[in-house]
């Protein structure tokens, strides 16, 4: 299925399927890379019947913007509530958020907790405010010091992310890095999910967002319609990783559970 690119507002938005559509699907990408890093993905749910978007963030992908900076996270949460409302007019929706785009995601619900049919959080980067105060409490911000092979245990995952010009290869960046941190404070202020669906997914072996911080603020936020799924000695990525077709089915079931025909 092709991929379509479209604008809206101020961010490039990648589309798939179009016409006969029974919900709308929003892919939230991570920090330094872009939405069409989520292909594989899209195409299996939009083979499935959902209109599938995912947005490339400001300073991010095909998106303008400083490259590698995000220094006002609610103004991307506002971008993806201009995405949601340009494509998804009678339709359920349900957002997937991996990473950053989990942060991203989380507070979506907490500032539209109606909005949405159901929510999926792959290694959501929430819980990391000890690690980011670290961080921008030193005299100079390190390196990224990237190790492609924390992405996937596929090593084809990491090459094809260290040859990808529209990933973001640089260092750190501060403005990044403060604003995910009053995101981070924002989560962990904001009310809970309700009784929205949601299903979580972490990999046990992701040495980039931790389980043991993710989890627990997943889970007070969490209601009682939520699954969680750690799966076994999968890395960071878990849509690029060995056997997630296995994952695109489990999260091609929730979508569909949760999301009917229209709203």
């Amino acid at each position: 299925m092709n991929e379509q690119i479209e604008q809206v507002g101020k961010v490039h938005v990648r589309k798939w399927r179009d016409g006969g559509a029974t919900r709308l699907v929003l892919l939230v990408h991570g920090y330094t890379e872009h939405g069409g890093r989520y292909a594989p993905l899209a195409r299996f749910l939009a083979g499935r019947g959902s209109l599938v978007v995912a947005p490339d963030h400001v300073g991010h992908g095909l998106s303008g913007g400083e490259r590698g900076v995000i220094a006002d996270f609610e103004a991307v949460v506002n971008d993806l509530h201009s995405v949601i409302e340009a494509y998804g007019d009678g339709l359920d929706v349900v957002v997937i958020g991996h990473s950053m785009g989990g942060l991203l995601a989380t507070r979506y619900v907490q500032r539209h907790p109606k909005r949405l049919a159901g929510l999926v959080l792959s290694a959501p980067a929430v819980g990391v405010a000890p690690f980011l105060e670290t961080v921008l409490a030193m005299p100079e911000i390190p390196e990224q010091g990237f190790d492609g092979a924390l992405l996937s245990r596929d090593p084809a995952v990491g090459e094809d992310n260290a040859a990808d010009p529209l990933v973001w290869h640089g260092p750190w960046r501060r403005a990044t890095l403060e604003g995910a941190l009053a995101a981070d404070r924002a989560v962990e202020a904001g009310p809970g999910f309700g009784d929205l669906p949601l299903l979580y997914l972490h990999g046990t072996d992701d040495r980039i967002v931790s389980p043991a911080g993710a989890l627990p603020v997943v889970e007070r936020l969490a209601g009682s319609r939520s699954d969680f799924h750690m799966l076994p000695d999968q890395r960071h990525e878990i849509f690029n990783e060995i056997g997630k077709e296995v994952t695109f089915s489990m999260v091609a079931e929730f979508v569909e559970r949760v999301a009917g025909a229209g709203r």
